[in-house]
């Protein structure tokens, strides 16, 4: 096992990592700056586009074009590059952040609470209705699912835990949230995280400089250091999923961690689940 500098790129603040099977390339975002990212590992190129302000997430289309979870809603772009409002949130006190996609291609995105008002999971559908799963959420993050995808994993952050719900594949609900693991014993707090075929769930340790892998039951299994401080989330991709990618950040660290912001890669370490495209 190594951990490899995928890209020198040192980004204000990387975020979700997602592999688009399509075109054999990594989406992530520097989320502050606004920027999408398309990092291409067999040429090592990465070209950059623009959401025009904060953007959380940036995930595939299976009609081409992408997904974005931004500060007051989520967008849809066009392979041409046109871009419409899905769904606006009514409440500007929140902010999104955090998406996923499950197996049939619905969309999943959470919020972040703001001043006066809290935040929210909610499963967003292709016309832009939003159906809410769990509300009261500070600080949402991980949104992943088992590989049978009859659970759905999550991350509201303050609460340094990753939680399990029972999620019914073909209606798309998700319900009985509980505790799954509680991570108290490192500085460093539960951020994305993606799962393997085996049944692990990793996350990533922001201020904790590391990757970890949980058993289905909870159980911690293994932790991976990076030479990177805020970490930020993870995801499978390569040809055959079996590399790890995760994101970093370097807000607020100046020059303490030469490689912090960087995109690094765990190669040959499991074989990630499967993500799809949003079906809308």
């Amino acid at each position: 096992m190594s951990v490899e500098v995928a890209l020198d790129i040192r980004a204000h603040f990387a975020e979700r990592p997602a592999w688009d099977a399509r075109s054999g390339t990594l989406l992530w975002v520097d989320m502050n700056e606004g920027d999408i990212h398309r990092y291409r590992p067999s040429d090592g190129s990465d070209t950059v586009t623009t959401a025009g302000g904060p953007v959380a997430a940036a995930l595939p289309r299976a009609g081409g074009g992408l997904v974005l979870s931004l500060h007051d809603g989520v967008a849809v772009t066009g392979q041409d590059g046109t871009r419409r409002w899905l769904a606006q949130w009514p409440d500007r006190d929140v902010r999104g952040n955090d998406a996923g996609i499950d197996a049939r291609g619905r969309l999943w995105v959470g919020t972040i609470a703001g001043a006066s008002s809290p935040g929210w999971l909610a499963h967003v559908s292709a016309d832009g209705t939003t159906h809410p799963a769990a509300t009261g959420i500070r600080l949402s993050n991980g949104i992943a699912w088992s590989p049978d995808a009859t659970r759905m994993y999550y991350v509201d952050t303050p609460t340094r835990r990753i939680d399990v719900f029972d999620y019914d594949i073909d209606t798309g609900k998700a319900a009985n949230r509980r505790a799954l693991a509680a991570i108290t014993d490192t500085e460093g707090v539960p951020d994305g995280m993606c799962t393997d075929t085996a049944g692990g769930i990793w996350v990533a340790l922001f201020r904790g400089g590391a990757v970890r892998r949980y058993t289905p039951d909870g159980r911690l299994d293994r932790e991976i250091a990076l030479p990177a401080s805020l970490t930020t989330a993870c995801s499978f991709g390569g040809t055959d999923l079996t590399d790890l990618y995760v994101t970093s950040a370097r807000r607020d660290l100046g020059d303490a961690e030469p490689e912090a912001g960087n995109l690094f890669v765990v190669p040959g370490i499991a074989q990630g689940v499967e993500s799809a495209a949003f079906d809308g």
